[in-house]
């Protein structure tokens, strides 16, 4: 299989359609359609069901859509990384940081690899979750990643850096942030914004919930803690969310403390099969660095982040 194939049919099944595809590949409709069915006979399977009105996938096309999907990523970034060696780099770091570990920690430790190791060049992947970069140490795809545990992957291995405590983040004018101290219990009526369901965070704030003695009523997710907390300053519902979020300023965000909160780790993680001495290298950063709760400044009370 060439990679030109792949990249035909990754484009046919995400338009479900044959002249769209054509139209983002910058080629004609009929060269396209024949290079598909080439691909086909190759694989000697069907991949699309055509119609003339769409086109569907057959269960060998989406399995050859998802897996081709990442195979031209990492053939992209290989490209990318060779490109960085080869005009001088000492290597390349493919690095991950969740969350605010984005805008807090990443600018620390890139800007101490630049001092330290100015040959490195670092690709950065942020406001990922703990599971997206779980998956990406355990199939190649990032070398190093800023996570929040727990993890389930046996390949996986970690060192913990901080342990952060989740706060209440509300609405400015909600009456509860009239108040200067939360039990969990309070908010068992509210509206709640969340991380998405397989989130470490979700995962501590549901357990927190549930060990209150209620089950929380979401009406919206959201990956980045960003949107998260628009979404609070909207009024759309409260949101628990790490302490380290008030280094961000939100107009219409009042955080407040919670009694007995739960708490929520944080740890630099990598592959212990993939492990170099460039990585070595990267990991002994976090061990010169001063605290990373002191790293950045903190905002001062009502309108902050995760």
């Amino acid at each position: 299989m060439e990679t030109r194939h792949l990249k035909y049919f990754i484009a046919v099944a995400e338009e479900r359609h044959f002249g769209r595809a054509a139209q983002r590949l910058h080629m004609a409709q009929p060269p396209l359609s024949q290079q598909i069915r080439q691909l086909e006979e190759q694989l000697g399977t069907v991949l699309l069901l055509r119609t003339t009105r769409k086109v569907e996938l057959t269960p060998a096309g989406q399995l050859l859509l998802d897996r081709g999907r990442r195979l031209v990523e990492e053939l992209e970034a290989l490209e990318s990384d060779v490109g960085l060696v080869g005009a001088g780099a000492t290597g390349v770091i493919r690095a991950g940081f969740t969350g605010t570990a984005t805008y807090r920690l990443m600018p620390v430790i890139v800007a101490a690899a630049r001092r330290r190791h100015p040959g490195l060049r670092i690709t950065v992947q942020g406001e990922m979750l703990t599971p997206q970069m779980e998956a990406a140490l355990e199939e190649g795809r990032l070398d190093v990643a800023v996570l929040r545990p727990p993890v389930r992957s046996s390949e996986v291995e970690l060192k913990f850096l901080e342990q952060d405590q989740l706060v209440a983040a509300l609405p400015a004018d909600s009456e509860l942030a009239e108040k200067g101290m939360l039990d969990i219990k309070d908010l068992a009526e509210q509206d709640f914004i969340g991380y998405p369901a397989h989130s470490s965070v979700n995962t501590i704030f549901m357990d927190a919930c549930r060990q209150a003695g209620f089950q929380p009523r979401m009406v919206q997710e959201a990956k980045e803690t960003s949107t998260l907390l628009s979404l609070v300053a909207a009024g759309m519902g409260i949101a628990l969310v790490p302490m380290t979020s008030r280094m961000f300023t939100f107009q219409g965000v009042a955080f407040r403390p919670l009694r007995n909160p739960p708490p929520v780790d944080l740890a630099v993680a990598w592959n212990r099969n993939n492990r170099t001495p460039l990585i070595d290298n990267f990991l002994a950063l976090f061990d010169t660095l001063p605290n990373p709760a002191q790293a950045a400044p903190q905002s001062k009370d009502s309108a902050h982040e995760n």
